[in-house]
């Protein structure tokens, strides 16, 4: 039986591209990214550790950029995930997205991000 592939959201035809360019994706600025680790007690390493995560980075990338052992890498996503209480990657960017667009309207400020249409 021939299967059709799902066609794909904007969100990720936005992301493929952006990827494809070789760029870096940037979903936080460096103010937001200080709340995230505010508001769930993150050390310097670990917010380091999140933020490539978000931008898509496995976890040998992150460890060889960082030049620290994957298994550390490991080690601080895992604890990332608790102090977040997310089981994956992509909850993790999401509660992140949430709070930091819960921050900038409770601020006044207006942030737009990648929506599917």
């Amino acid at each position: 039986m021939l299967q059709v592939p799902k066609p794909k959201s904007s969100v990720e035809n936005f992301i493929v591209n952006e990827q494809s360019k070789k760029s870096k994706l940037i979903l936080l600025d460096k103010k937001q990214w200080s709340y995230v680790q505010n508001l769930y007690n993150l050390t310097p390493r670990e917010r380091e550790i999140a933020e490539q995560i978000c931008q898509g980075l496995g976890n040998g990338g992150i460890a060889r950029n960082l030049r620290i052992r994957p298994g550390t890498v490991k080690t601080h996503t895992r604890n990332i995930y608790r102090k977040v209480r997310v089981k994956n990657k992509i909850a993790m960017l999401l509660r992140f997205l949430a709070d930091v667009r819960n921050f900038s309207t409770d601020y006044g400020q207006m942030q737009s991000f990648p929506t599917a249409e």
